[in-house]
């Protein structure tokens, strides 16, 4: 008989990406697979035509876009003045409405045998409980990343102050490198609605059957090994946690036909600088000319992602408006950079464009899937976090993983300067550091994919956990 999992990814295209590649894997395993995806609450083109894309490649995956839920009595998020309260409290409030259209899909299907939430759908627990179905965490970040928010939940309750207080304190957590209390995502930092309902998401983690994780054992060992031994979760049970990836993008489709994948064709091998900073990232118009000075002057070529700054800070899903490169951009860098330099309007094909021969580094804002797209490219990393978990996974990359190197200044009020950016590229595509880093990342790059070839680690993870989800619905 056929098993049927439904993955329930969250807010956003950052999370329905590797819900979307965790779903080719239950397919190539001989599951049949439902996406119940959540639409913004604002309306956001660059989700649906996500979600049109997905289906239209992936025609043996169920696509199902839930209804939104019933209005509240008070808009989501707003705070007793009536103003927007953090972003986080507004998404989670929104997931948290989300269980009752869930609920109802999920009774509506002829059968269910395990259900798979994303890290951020926790309040999604109780609908599984209630409907007595196994359900497992999909948590789409760093294993290193898991290991800090499940301690943090037991650190909190034995500290006096925020963590926002405790300013560049150092943070010691089982199996991770040491970090400065400021790198923490800044929902976190303060004593706040926001910073409890995170705690509280990743307090409930345990609760679920395991934990799925979107890494590989040799990326992370030392993380993995203090989850498996229960050092991060003081005084509870840990479920199982299952090392499963790199998931990500194959690239491929109408992608490859992209003109920045025809211009990287005419440059050298390795010789490209490729910027590019996720679905939110967006820079002021004085950061993005620092960029476009430090890249003229290093010489080297690069190809540059650019979205025009965004105008309302609160809203993450704010509609992308076509950037105007000749008011954004400094007066003759185009003319300049001709040639050797390319800039592209809001999106390019990531995938694609780093396992490219020509891209020879990847400048990127940490978040996860594109860190791993860039480590599983063999690609040294020019870490520049923006958001959320960016920070700690700029500790990760640059001091456990030693993958990359930070560029400075990203925590600073002021931006992060020319000449910084241009040493920083000179020092990935020239010095004997340099080298040695782009050495150390073509390692990676085999060793991630032993690690999804059968018998490697990561696929005998993923044979483990469907044979536990086999053992519970028979019994």
């Amino acid at each position: 008989m056929e098993r049927t999992v439904v993955l329930y990814p969250g807010l956003g295209v950052g999370h329905l990406v590797p819900m979307v590649e965790l779903a080719k894997v239950f397919l190539r395993h001989g599951l049949a697979v439902t996406v119940a995806a959540v639409k913004p609450p604002l309306d956001s083109p660059d989700f649906s035509a996500a979600v049109a894309r997905f289906a239209e490649c992936n025609p043996a995956i169920n696509f199902h876009v839930l209804p939104p839920p019933p209005p509240p009595p008070a808009p989501v998020g707003s705070g007793s003045d009536g103003k927007s309260a953090s972003p986080i409290v507004g998404m989670l409030g929104f997931l948290n409405a989300m269980n009752a259209p869930l609920r109802d899909f999920l009774c509506s299907l002829p059968s269910v045998d395990a259900l798979i939430v994303d890290m951020f759908c926790t309040d999604a627990l109780d609908v599984a409980s209630e409907l007595r179905l196994p359900v497992y965490v999909f948590f789409t970040s760093a294993a290193s990343d898991l290991a800090v928010f499940l301690h943090l939940t037991s650190m909190r309750d034995s500290i006096n102050t925020s963590f926002g207080e405790l300013g560049d304190s150092m943070i010691h957590i089982p199996g991770c490198p040491p970090f400065k209390a400021s790198e923490l995502p800044s929902d976190i930092l303060s004593d706040n609605e926001a910073s409890r309902l995170i705690l509280l998401m990743f307090r409930r983690h345990p609760e679920s059957r395991g934990i799925l994780v979107n890494t590989f054992e040799s990326l992370e060992t030392r993380a993995l090994r203090a989850l498996e031994d229960g050092l991060c979760v003081p005084g509870r049970a840990t479920p199982t946690v299952y090392s499963i990836g790199p998931i990500v993008s194959g690239g491929g489709g109408s992608d490859k036909d992209h003109d920045c994948l025809r211009w990287l064709d005419a440059q050298p091998d390795n010789s490209v600088v490729f910027l590019s900073f996720g679905s939110l990232g967006r820079f002021c118009k004085k950061q993005l000319e620092e960029i476009a000075i430090g890249l003229q002057k290093s010489e080297k070529r690069f190809l540059w992602v650019v979205r025009s700054p965004r105008i309302d800070e609160k809203n993450v899903f704010e509609p992308l408006a076509e950037p105007d490169l000749d008011a954004l951009l400094p007066a003759g860098f185009m003319e300049a950079t001709r040639g050797r330099g390319l800039v592209v309007k809001l999106w390019a094909p990531q995938v694609e464009v780093l396992r490219h021969r020509a891209t020879g580094a990847f400048v990127t804002h940490c978040g996860w899937n594109s860190t791993l797209e860039g480590i599983t490219a063999g690609m040294p990393l020019l870490c520049w976090p923006l958001y959320a978990e960016q920070r700690l996974n700029k500790v990760f990359v640059v001091e456990e993983m030693k993958l990359g190197v930070e560029m400075r200044g990203y925590d600073e009020e002021v931006v992060v300067a020319e000449e910084e950016l241009e040493a920083k590229v000179r020092l990935v595509m020239e010095s004997e550091e340099g080298k040695q880093l782009r050495a150390r990342s073509a390692a990676r790059k085999k060793e991630a994919e032993a690690a999804l070839e059968e018998g490697g680690s990561s696929h005998a993870a993923f044979v483990q956990f469907l044979s536990d989800v086999e053992n519970l619905v028979q019994n």
